[in-house]
């Protein structure tokens, strides 16, 4: 998400901009807020050339009511006989309502059989689910009879809201279950029955940001397929052609995905590699190669970095085989293997024409990083078929190596010619490439830190501007000067 903040100096009560003095503005990603220490970021405004307009600090706070879940169980009590044989099959359907009017289902409980006097169980939504975090938003409540040909009986209805719920158990949470068919025809209608409230607990389920606000890093490393199955970078047909007027697909791929995650990346060093080439001076073929040139320090400043140094090995290696993935796998598994406490987690970034090579390697690889902190992006490019991929992909069935079965699903598969606008809107399809890319990693990253027990963090004490003391946790002055760590460290 790009945002743009704009000054002004409000000259009238005129809602035109024009008519008010423009003071400068400031662009970013709401990333780049996040992603910053304390989820606090200073920028300076430009926009009018030779003059120094200032500085715009933005801070950004999760909504806290989008991070409720609460637990709730009811029962019923007297509810009306619909069955011939037999009492009823009882259950209840929960509606938001909307702001227009409407409402819409957001719970089922299950049927419970053959019961006038229902204990169904206790069932976890969301807040945002059950009224998207407004209190007082009518919460409406409808009661059932299953049938097994789908028309189930209508016993009743009711309506409350979170704020009602919220006090528990008790006479404010006992509801009269009304047929309005039945009150309206019978004068001595009560109620079809009634549903109690039996308990309430609210939890604050934590989030990917959490983490990040707690201060772990992202480590973000980028794998690019040189195989000859991409064809002669010289010539137009290849998926790696260097056009000067248009990026390649995978350099488009690249900087979609790249210049998200580069805003949780907090030193913005990326390793990149390079496999199924041919290296100067010898002619050795690598599954590992730094873009670089530099094995000892494949990092890349940047994705511009990252850009630069895959222009230039193109311009130096030779495009060979065979495609083998399980190289850079085990590379960045290695790292992620030394620090599993949760304070790092490493995310792959292979670009590839999809001609996999080392299937069976490349799946133990796989079964064998999902326990570690990671989680494999892989971005198909050129017009092959993908099956390999979507197998490795796991989402449909979990893969396995050798009977061993993948902890967790750790990898994600897009084909980039699925993004690719037809208008030849680049920038709308990089955009969306880099949202389909990347919106499975929160909830791979929340697994990996859920089954290991590791909880955020607290985030940092709030920003305290150089010159002035930073309080130690009993309240007393810390004199450590500017730029201490202490001060910049999250």
């Amino acid at each position: 998400v790009s945002l743009l903040f704009s000054r002004y100096d409000v000259d009238s009560k005129s809602p035109n901009l024009s008519k008010h003095d423009f003071l400068g503005q400031a662009f970013c990603t709401l990333g780049e807020v996040v992603g910053s220490l304390g989820s606090r970021m200073e920028k300076p405004l430009v926009g009018i050339p030779g003059k120094n307009c200032g500085n715009i600090i933005v801070k950004a706070e999760e909504m806290g009511n989008c991070r409720e879940s609460v637990m709730m169980q009811f029962c019923g009590n007297k509810l009306d006989k619909k069955d011939f044989f037999g009492k009823s099959d009882p259950f209840l359907v929960f509606y938001r309502s909307n702001e227009d009017g409407t409402f819409t289902i957001c719970h089922k409980t299950e049927v419970v059989k053959n019961t006038l006097n229902p204990v169904w169980q206790a069932f976890k939504i969301p807040v945002r689910a059950l009224c998207n975090g407004d209190y007082d938003r009518t919460i409406k409540i409808e009661c059932y009879d299953w049938d097994r040909d789908g028309s189930h009986d209508f016993i009743g209805e009711f309506s409350t809201s979170y704020r009602e719920l919220s006090r528990g158990q008790s006479q404010f949470n006992v509801y009269e279950v009304v047929n309005p068919k039945k009150k309206g025809k019978k004068k001595k209608y009560l109620n079809s029955g009634t549903v109690t409230l039996l308990s309430f607990l609210v939890d604050i389920e934590v989030t990917f940001l959490d983490y990040i606000k707690g201060g772990t890093q992202i480590n973000f490393t980028v794998a690019i397929d040189f195989t000859a199955s991409n064809g002669n970078p010289a010539q137009p047909t290849s998926l790696h052609y260097m056009s000067p007027y248009q990026m390649n697909a995978y350099a488009m791929a690249l900087k979609a995905v790249g210049e998200i995650i580069q805003d949780y990346d907090s030193d913005k060093m990326f390793p990149a590699l390079g496999f199924g080439a041919k290296l100067p001076p010898d002619g050795r073929v690598s599954h590992e190669f730094a873009l670089n040139g530099n094995p000892q320090n494949p990092y890349c400043a940047g994705i511009d970095g990252v850009m630069e140094a895959y222009y230039q090995s193109l311009k130096s290696v030779c495009l060979y085989g065979p495609t083998n993935f399980s190289p850079v796998i085990n590379h960045v598994a290695r790292y992620a293997a030394s620090v599993k406490n949760g304070s790092q987690y490493f995310i792959l970034l292979i670009i590839t024409d999809g001609v996999i090579s080392d299937m069976a390697q490349t799946k133990e690889s796989i079964v064998n990083a999902s326990c570690l902190p990671m989680s494999i992006i892989i971005v198909g490019v050129g017009p092959a078929e993908f099956d390999a991929m979507i197998e490795l992909d796991g989402d449909e069935v979990r893969i396995s190596s050798r009977g061993r079965y993948a902890e967790r699903d750790i990898v994600q598969f897009v084909p980039f010619r699925d993004y690719i606008d037809r208008t030849g809107n680049h920038i709308l399809s990089m955009a969306r490439l880099a949202k389909d890319v990347l919106a499975e990693i929160p909830d791979q990253f929340l697994s990996y830190m859920r089954t290991r027990g590791i909880k955020p963090s607290p985030a940092p004490p709030p920003y305290t501007p150089p010159g002035y003391p930073v309080q130690s946790p009993d309240g007393h002055p810390l004199n450590t000067p500017p730029g201490h760590p202490l001060q910049t460290q999250i």
